[in-house]
């Protein structure tokens, strides 16, 4: 049986976690590299490193994920890995052929110290192709931190202010989210005729239909000419601050595009700050189809009140998805009870509040007070849960161990989903992904129900 004893009664070696809510860099970068169209993610370390995090990412798409990597071997780990990356550069470029090589590296490259910018400088690069590289050092921050720096160097290598005149256009930084979401949030752009640069888009490539033929290179992603011609946009907005606004920042110091950093737009509240951030600065009026599905949203919420009040709620998962999931109950009229992200400290820049700042903020709004936590793991959550037990989880697959050991409602929700299909393709952003969210929350809370009265008939038969 689990100690339930208060954590800070309990012994923990310095920095160990049990159970992490997170994983490493090298996946969020790989990730990232895959939204750039006609992209190889490269992993700069072992085989092994590369096979688990691309074996990750494909279980979560439930779609193949290529990648490539300088397969370290005993001698690259005590003479460095300088001579593999440039072999594996030159071996790519002519099997695979890509426009662009993403270089991350993992905990042993980072560990011995190879010099990557020299090491791609003196490779074997044709001419019209590109290399780009970022530090994923797997025994710091969380995939969320791989993201964000994977992010960071499309801009550090690409964006170019090759214009005077700023063009009427807006980068959208969407963090990491499910293609489903980047669509999503591409719809509402469109809806709104506002011109994006969408960066990273991994729709379209892990969410690719199926045509009967091998493509190494789907359809989707961002551009080169994209990339490059976001130093040229009226405005970048970072949405899910902790991902996304170093990027943002980055390209407002390099080409004077003003950032704006905001919530991942779950819920009412936040897609509501999204586009009126878009009617703002782009003179733009919210479309009436939009306003109907706000209003489709308001009418749910309102039937469905009373499912959600006063229940008490656990979420977990990536620090941008868990803040905007705890905006969202709280508009339902739900409690959070225990908030925890697995990132550390849940802030990625110094541009943007702590993770634990953030949600303490709307809870005091909301006249409230719940265990939060940035740098967590699941064996400090369920310890949170045994003493003040909840009415609902949502969190990631690793939540469903918590959930059954405890009888728990349990509502999938980040990354990774592994137990679970076609999730990637259904947005929880924008007010179509709020109205799932309700349809996943009521359906899971029911269930419940509809098994306690089963149980009570049972009892009163027998």
């Amino acid at each position: 049986m689990l100690d339930c004893t208060p954590k800070e009664m309990k012994p923990r070696l310095s920095g160990g976690l049990i159970n992490p809510a997170k994983t490493c860099q090298p996946i969020g970068a790989m990730y990232a590299a895959l939204g750039i169209h006609r992209c190889l993610p490269h992993s700069h370390g072992s085989q092994g490193c590369c096979s688990y995090h691309r074996m990750h990412l494909t279980r979560h798409f439930r779609d193949p994920v290529m990648a490539t990597t300088s397969s370290f071997t005993e001698g690259s780990s005590v003479f460095g890995g300088g001579a593999n990356l440039k072999t594996a550069i030159k071996n790519i470029f002519q099997v695979y052929s890509p426009d662009v090589i993403a270089i991350h590296t993992t905990c042993l490259s980072e560990t011995i110290g190879d010099d990557i910018p020299s090491l791609i400088q003196s490779a074997e690069i044709p001419e019209g192709k590109l290399v780009i590289h970022t530090n994923t050092p797997s025994y710091q921050g969380s995939h969320i931190t791989g993201f964000s720096n994977m992010t960071k160097s499309m801009v550090k290598y690409l964006a170019q202010a090759s214009t005077t005149v700023k063009k009427d256009q807006v980068n959208i930084i969407p963090g990491f989210v499910n293609p489903g979401d980047m669509r999503e949030i591409k719809r509402l752009l469109k809806a709104m005729n506002i011109e994006s640069i969408l960066f990273p888009d991994t729709s379209g490539v892990v969410d690719s239909p199926m045509t009967g033929e091998f493509n190494m290179y789907p359809a989707g992603g961002t551009t080169i000419e994209q990339l490059k011609d976001t130093g040229n946009s009226k405005l970048t907005i970072a949405l899910g601050r902790f991902a996304s606004s170093d990027a943002a920042e980055l390209l407002s110091s390099k080409c004077k595009v003003p950032a704006l950093a905001l919530k991942t737009p779950i819920g009412i509240k936040a897609s509501d700050a999204f586009l009126m951030a878009l009617r703002g600065s782009f003179a733009q009026e919210v479309p009436a189809e939009i306003e109907e599905e706000r209003g489709q949203l308001v009418d749910i919420m309102t039937d469905t009140h009373f499912h959600f009040h006063g229940k008490r709620v656990a979420i977990f998962g990536d620090p941008d998805i868990v803040t905007g999931l705890t905006e969202f109950v709280l508009s339902l009229g739900m409690a959070p009870v225990h908030i925890l992200t697995g990132t550390p400290g849940g802030a990625i820049g110094s541009a943007v509040g702590s993770f634990e700042e953030d949600i303490n903020g709307m809870l005091l709004e909301a006249n409230l007070t719940a265990n939060v936590k940035a740098g967590g793991d699941l064996f400090t959550l369920h310890q949170w849960i045994k003493n003040q037990p909840v009415d609902l989880l949502i969190g990631t697959t690793y939540g469903k161990y918590i959930a059954r050991a405890e009888d728990i409602p349990f509502v999938r929700a980040g990354f990774p989903v592994l137990d679970r299909s076609v999730h990637s393709y259904m947005p929880l952003v924008g007010y179509r992904g709020a109205m799932r969210l309700i349809e996943m929350i009521s359906g899971a809370l029911l269930d419940r129900a509809d098994r306690d009265a089963a149980d009570e008939d049972f009892e009163l038969v027998m």
